[in-house]
């Protein structure tokens, strides 16, 4: 067959938690640590549009912006450095999900929440106080050493705290709070965009959630640059910034249908229909800025273009917040066994901020150069990623963590990868046996 599934009745033993209000509570609680990572992925695209911000910090991107100039389009922003401002996180996060896996192993997974908490909002203040360039990568650098330890633990502590039945609703809460975090982190911005100080207001608020994290305890670039792209098609400032609420409120929503769904319909269905609705939202947003720019990147798209831009994008961001977005986290923090649960959990962030960091720093360069052929780009490494689920993701709803590898040992590739010994159940008869023989 061409994808594994899984059979509920497979004659293993179900470990079905009941489902209590500390349970409740502590997931709903744990998974306010995906605040700091939303609210960071929707502050910084909409701080980089601001005038303020840019004229202080990044003065040579405020002349290009304003300079009554021919130059394309797609390189009004184009600044390593402008970029650095944002990807230097997730760098930062890469490395510290290395040290976060033995944190959360050794001390566990409320002490990791706790400390990345804390070192969030040191990170927070600093950039809220900022005087200059150097200031700034370091409060971005203390905030993605709070993210990673934030994203390291948060999903693991989910996981295990959840009933089967509900691990999935429940874990996706994580992603419920990023798109909170993005949704909220687009008003502040939209709010105090006309204030000379705004942007310290924007970055320094970043403090709120990561306090929450403290008593209480990633379509990254289309949050990261929103603002930016819609002022790049030539959204006025005030618009540029609406739209990103817009997207950012449909974020939210579609992420709720997804913890409606996950655990009815399962995780292969929802990865499935979200790439392909992300596929044809990426081909068709291409064809529109084609259509309006070309290849060399000057004109003016109608109003009634931009609408329709608007609305496809935010197909595709709803497509993401209720298939890979959610998913992503949810997925890799319920397939491996307890002994490599951390370490495996680690991986998925180091791998996932590594992405994260390199589009993040090279989006604005691509699509000076790539042009509309960007979204094309994209949409490519969708398909191969939507072609992997269907071929190499067997179903894990509903499967009790304790007996995941039953799921992998009957898949048709990754079953010859899982010994027999590693099956619940089968070491022990296989015991039986020898001895009766």
């Amino acid at each position: 067959m061409a994808g594994g599934g899984y059979v509920p009745d497979s004659g293993t033993k179900q470990f079905q938690g009941r489902v209590t209000g500390f349970v409740l509570i502590a997931c709903i609680v744990a998974a306010c640590g995906g605040l700091i990572f939303g609210y960071d992925i929707g502050i910084s695209g909409g701080v980089t549009s601001m005038d303020s911000f840019l004229s202080k910090f990044f003065p040579s991107v405020y002349r290009k912006e304003k300079e009554g100039h021919h130059e394309s389009m797609y390189c009004k922003f184009d600044s390593h450095l402008l970029t650095l401002f944002t990807s230097s996180l997730y760098l930062a996060a890469l490395f510290a999900s290395a040290v976060a896996a033995y944190v959360t192993k050794v001390f566990g997974r409320k002490i990791s929440m706790l400390f990345g908490g804390i070192v969030f909002l040191a990170g927070a203040i600093l950039n809220g106080v900022a005087v200059d360039v150097a200031m700034l990568i370091v409060g971005r650098l203390l905030l993605g050493v709070g993210v990673g330890f934030a994203n390291q633990s948060v999903p693991l502590y989910l996981s295990e705290m959840a009933p089967s039945q509900l691990r999935g609703a429940l874990n996706i809460g994580f992603q419920m709070a990023i798109t909170i975090g993005i949704l909220v982190a687009g008003l502040i911005n939209f709010t105090f965009a006309s204030k000379d100080w705004g942007w310290r207001a924007s970055l320094g608020l970043a403090a709120v959630p990561a306090i929450m994290i403290t008593q209480f305890t990633g379509i990254n670039v289309i949050m990261f640059y929103a603002p930016v792209l819609f002022k790049t098609l030539g959204f006025g400032d005030d618009a540029s910034l609406m739209s990103a609420v817009i997207t950012g409120l449909v974020n939210v929503f579609a992420t709720f249908i997804s913890i409606l769904a996950v655990d009815r319909l399962g995780r292969r269905a929802l990865f499935l229909e979200g790439g392909i609705q992300m596929i044809v939202s990426q081909v068709l947003v291409a064809v529109m800025i084609a259509k309006a720019f070309g290849s060399a990147g000057v004109g003016v798209m109608s109003k009634a273009d931009s609408l329709l831009v608007l609305i496809l994008i935010c197909f595709y961001v709803a497509a993401f917040a209720w298939s890979w977005g959610p998913l992503g986290w949810l997925v890799p923090s319920e397939i491996c066994p307890l002994e490599i649960r951390s370490a495996g959990q680690a991986i998925n962030v180091a791998v996932n901020m590594a992405f994260t960091f390199i589009i993040g720093q090279f989006f604005l360069t691509m699509l000076c150069h790539m042009k509309f052929g960007l979204f094309l780009f994209f949409a490519c490494w969708v398909v191969v990623m939507t072609l992997f689920i269907y071929f190499f993701l067997p179903e894990t709803k509903n499967v009790p963590i304790e007996e995941m590898n039953n799921v992998w040992r009957k898949h048709w590739f990754w079953g010859q990868y899982i010994p027999d010994d590693a099956v619940i159940g089968t070491a022990s008869s296989t015991k039986i046996k020898d001895m009766e023989a």
